[in-house]
Protein backbone atom coordinates (compact mmCIF):
# COMPACT_ATOMS: atom_id res chain seq x y z
CA UNK A 1 0.00 0.00 0.00
CA UNK A 2 3.09 2.42 0.84
CA UNK A 3 4.24 1.40 -2.48
CA UNK A 4 1.26 2.41 -4.59
CA UNK A 5 0.59 5.96 -2.52
CA UNK A 6 4.60 6.70 -3.44
CA UNK A 7 3.98 5.52 -7.15
CA UNK A 8 0.72 8.20 -6.92
CA UNK A 9 2.70 10.76 -4.96
CA UNK A 10 5.45 11.03 -7.93
CA UNK A 11 2.81 10.74 -10.66
CA UNK A 12 0.96 13.80 -9.53
CA UNK A 13 4.49 15.68 -8.97
CA UNK A 14 5.74 14.82 -12.43
CA UNK A 15 1.73 16.00 -13.67
CA UNK A 16 2.45 18.88 -11.04
CA UNK A 17 5.78 19.49 -12.67
CA UNK A 18 4.72 19.35 -16.25
CA UNK A 19 1.78 21.59 -15.63
CA UNK A 20 4.15 24.11 -14.30
CA UNK A 21 6.62 23.66 -17.29
CA UNK A 22 3.54 23.96 -19.97
CA UNK A 23 2.26 27.40 -17.89
CA UNK A 24 5.83 28.95 -18.35
CA UNK A 25 5.97 27.93 -22.05
CA UNK A 26 2.57 29.32 -22.44
CA UNK A 27 3.35 32.49 -20.60
CA UNK A 28 6.32 32.91 -22.77
CA UNK A 29 4.98 32.42 -25.68
CA UNK A 30 1.73 35.08 -24.71
CA UNK A 31 4.37 37.61 -23.96
CA UNK A 32 5.74 37.24 -27.78
CA UNK A 33 2.88 37.08 -29.04
CA UNK A 34 1.79 40.83 -27.34
CA UNK A 35 5.14 42.19 -28.11
CA UNK A 36 5.00 41.13 -31.63
CA UNK A 37 1.13 42.48 -32.06
CA UNK A 38 2.49 45.78 -30.95
CA UNK A 39 5.21 45.92 -33.64
CA UNK A 40 2.32 45.01 -36.05
CA UNK A 41 0.22 47.73 -35.06
CA UNK A 42 2.84 49.85 -34.85
CA UNK A 43 3.79 49.01 -38.84
CA UNK A 44 -0.09 49.09 -39.45
CA UNK A 45 -0.02 52.79 -38.42
CA UNK A 46 2.98 54.12 -39.86
CA UNK A 47 1.71 52.22 -42.99
CA UNK A 48 -1.65 53.98 -42.77
CA UNK A 49 0.14 57.34 -42.36
CA UNK A 50 2.21 57.00 -45.30
CA UNK A 51 -0.90 55.89 -47.09
CA UNK A 52 -2.81 59.11 -45.83
CA UNK A 53 0.34 61.54 -47.27
CA UNK A 54 0.56 59.44 -50.40
CA UNK A 55 -3.07 60.12 -50.90
CA UNK A 56 -3.12 63.68 -50.57
CA UNK A 57 0.19 64.42 -52.85
CA UNK A 58 -1.76 62.08 -55.39
CA UNK A 59 -4.77 64.47 -55.35
CA UNK A 60 -2.20 67.68 -55.36
CA UNK A 61 -1.02 66.05 -58.59
CA UNK A 62 -4.21 65.51 -59.75
CA UNK A 63 -5.48 69.06 -59.14
CA UNK A 64 -2.30 70.46 -60.77
CA UNK A 65 -2.61 68.03 -64.02
CA UNK A 66 -6.10 69.58 -64.39
CA UNK A 67 -4.68 72.92 -64.17
CA UNK A 68 -2.63 72.23 -66.98
CA UNK A 69 -5.10 70.75 -69.16
CA UNK A 70 -7.33 73.71 -68.23
CA UNK A 71 -4.75 75.87 -69.73
CA UNK A 72 -4.10 73.94 -72.55
CA UNK A 73 -5.68 75.61 -75.94
CA UNK A 74 -8.41 73.63 -77.67
CA UNK A 75 -7.25 72.58 -81.42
Amino acid sequence: MDAELASLEQKLEQLLDRHAAEQARLSSQHAATVAENRRLQERVDALETANRELTDKLGLVGSRLEALLARIPEA
